[in-house]
């Protein structure tokens, strides 16, 4: 796999796993307690919305309008992630183990598929 060229950043570089576990002090303390599953799948999905409406307007051929402008895509992007992993958290997913597992089922299926796609080259 090729490493990503990410620009320097100030914050301290952390495992999935241990994000997650950040995403459950935060919300043990701070937000006192996990919003229900359903509830946090209507959250998630709410976000994905806003990444998506951000994503379009910006690299789409939709014009940004002015209530999006100057909103931070790296933001959006975390939202989803932090929901993400609280869902995670709650319904016991393991999303370290879990993205290892999703990388080899995709390396075992795809291994040719896309590089045999006329579409790609």
């Amino acid at each position: 796999m090729s490493k990503l060229n990410l620009p320097n950043s100030e914050a301290p570089d952390v495992t999935i796993r241990e994000a997650q576990s950040q995403v459950h002090e935060w919300i043990t303390t701070v937000g006192v307690r996990y919003f229900n599953e359903l509830t946090n799948l209507a959250i998630l999905t709410e976000e994905v919305g806003e990444l998506a409406r951000l994503v379009a307007r910006r690299f789409g051929e939709q014009s940004e309008k002015p209530s999006d402008a100057g909103r931070d895509l790296g933001d959006e992007m975390a939202d989803v992630l932090w929901v993400l992993m609280a869902l995670a958290n709650q319904t016991g997913v393991d999303l370290t183990q879990a993205l290892a597992d999703n990388v080899a089922k995709k390396t075992a299926r795809d291994q040719n598929r896309h590089r045999n796609n006329p579409k790609l080259t």
